[in-house]
């Protein structure tokens, strides 16, 4: 059942540094009335522009982080004092090239929502957080020759709305995966896989990572437990800035893994995933296609594969100790899928991604919801 949830004409700011600093969820317009979109070419859109809100910032005025590289001094160890910002529960996005992993953190994405990465592992990409969305997805930037992305100060549907800084820019709404606006219109960019969990478990897998330091050049709070501006985390708040369709099937802040075809796709709540069980493997079949999830309780965290290696097929199951073993090599498997000896990968779902709920079927209309139950 749809139901609508609609904050009235919210406008949520936070004063730092000297400069009001308004997140992805700041607004104070109506859907379809002011605001001044002027600064973007929205003749050819193949979204609904009265869907498209102010933000309450212009271009920019949420500052991306830009210009990173593998030896860059603002990624940093774990045991850092640039990293001291960060505790154990808090969330990281994370990612892995090869033996190279790296950690960007919900703390710092919260108050930049995009980082351009120009190098890393010899890629070059964006990790992307809507906060009101709850949307995490990686971007690799080949698809606009390489040129940054920023945040355009609108929203569509409540989710971020990126731009290019190329020449000739275009609009990029974050959970649309593509170009909707502009000269690239209809372009889909291509995802990088990552994986969602706590920073722990993080540093348990990966001891060895790189994380994005505090020393971002701008003057924020980055030990914020939680998002600094509103209470958009709890699982059954309604509270969204603007209004959306809310399917009643699920609490609107949950987070899901979503696997998405064309419209649809598959949808696979943590409350589900969560059954008390200290790690679970789930198998399911998305686009006609087999897929293995597997859910770690104490990293609230989960990751889709495709459950085959060297032309085989695998089954998985979970020891008492919560590791992911497969029944025919005998493997034991980590969350982000490596084989705990080193001898093998397991390849990731790239186009999967977390979000909350609430936000999940306004993109994927035709998903299926996966429940314990069948």
């Amino acid at each position: 059942m749809m139901v609508f949830r609609a904050a009235p004409r919210l406008l949520l700011g936070l004063l730092l540094g000297g400069g009001l600093l308004v997140g992805c969820d700041a607004g104070g317009v109506e859907r379809d009335g002011g605001g001044d979109r002027s600064n973007f070419n929205l003749s050819n859109c193949t979204i609904p522009t009265g869907q498209l809100a102010d933000g309450g910032v212009p271009r920019n005025g949420i500052p991306s982080l830009n210009g990173y590289t593998t030896g860059d001094d603002r990624l940093v160890e774990p045991g850092s004092e640039d990293a001291g910002y960060l505790a154990d529960g808090d969330r990281v996005i994370g990612l892995l090239f090869g033996d190279q992993p790296l950690a960007v953190p919900h703390n710092i994405l919260w108050h930049h929502e995009i980082i351009n990465i120009d190098d890393f592992a010899g890629r070059t990409f964006a990790v992307t957080l809507c906060p009101l969305t709850g949307s995490t997805l990686a971007f690799d930037r080949s698809t606009v020759d390489g040129a940054e992305f920023g945040v355009s100060g609108l929203l569509f549907n409540n989710n971020l709305l990126m731009f290019d800084r190329g020449e000739d820019e275009s609009l990029w709404p974050q959970m649309s995966r593509g170009a909707r606006c502009g000269a690239d219109v209809g372009t889909d960019l291509n995802q990088l896989p990552v994986t969602g969990m706590t920073w722990e478990h993080w540093k348990e897998l990966h001891p060895d990572t790189k994380v994005v330091s505090s020393e971002t050049g701008h003057s924020r709070d980055y030990t914020a437990r939680g998002y600094p501006y509103g209470n958009y985390n709890a699982p059954d708040n309604e509270r969204l800035l603007f209004d959306t369709p809310i399917d009643g099937r699920r609490p609107p802040k949950e987070r899901v893994l979503g696997l998405p075809v064309e419209n649809g796709g598959l949808a696979i709540p943590f409350g589900e995933l969560d059954d008390g069980s200290a790690a679970r493997a789930v198998e399911v079949t998305v686009g006609g296609r087999e897929v293995v999830v597997f859910w770690n309780q104490d990293a609230r965290g989960a990751m889709a594969y495709r459950p085959r290696l060297d032309g085989q097929s695998l089954s998985f199951s979970v020891t008492g100790e919560g590791r992911f073993v497969d029944d025919q090599t005998g493997r034991t498997w980590t969350l982000d899928g490596r084989a705990l000896d080193g001898s093998a990968r397991l390849d990731p779902i790239e186009t999967a991604y977390m979000s909350f709920w609430f936000a999940w079927p306004v993109f994927q209309p035709e998903t299926a919801l996966w429940t314990d139950q069948g």
